[in-house]
């Protein structure tokens, strides 16, 4: 069985971030790609995402208030800069912003959001393009894992992300950091006693 990645190597990340933007320009994936990395949030809630939710029709919000679908415990999410860049620079691309409308919208009905196996062939096709390791194992949870895997890295306590994914034990917390034996290398390495 196939296990979901997070995207652990940087240069990796920046080509995969930047595809839908550098590459084969469309802002729809290129903000559901950003938004993805620096929200946490699973795609099932990103796609439920209204404009609304992001943008009050002048400015955009400081957090996403959301309950969470599997969950169904409320979630605030800080949207930082990275994410309302991208969510702009979609905005703009947009003839009649409709307020109510999902904000990641079918090409076939602007009624209608995308659905999960369509965010899945966005994610899939970047990575494939950028010819990510592991490409096998990358899918739209490996956003949410990536987002886990670098705060960890820069020093998020564990206790922390856990609250933040809504975890309800600390050892599905540390499955989705995906810490390998180069983790535990790199300590070895670094550590000078």
């Amino acid at each position: 069985m196939s296990t979901t990645q997070p995207i652990k190597n940087k240069k990796q990340l920046k080509k995969f971030r930047e595809y839908y933007h550098n590459v084969d320009y469309k802002p729809r994936n290129y903000a559901l790609i950003v938004l993805g990395l620096n929200s946490a949030l699973r795609i099932s809630d990103i796609l439920s995402l209204k404009w609304d939710d992001v943008f009050d029709g002048t400015k955009y919000r400081e957090h996403i208030i959301l309950k969470e679908q599997k969950t169904g415990k409320e979630k605030y999410v800080a949207l930082n800069q990275n994410a309302v860049e991208a969510l702009e620079l979609y905005r703009h691309s947009i003839t009649d912003l409709n307020l109510n409308a999902f904000i990641f919208v079918s090409q076939k009905s602007p009624f209608t959001r995308i659905s999960r196996s369509q965010a899945f062939r966005i994610v899939r096709k970047a990575a494939t393009s950028c010819h990510l390791d592991d490409v096998e194992h990358i899918s739209c949870h490996s956003l949410r894992k990536t987002f886990g895997y670098y705060a960890w890295q820069m020093g998020t306590p564990p206790a922390l992300l856990m609250s933040i994914y809504n975890h309800s034990s600390y050892e599905i917390t540390k499955r989705y950091l995906c810490i390998d034996q180069l983790e535990h290398d790199r300590v070895y390495q670094n550590l000078s006693l």
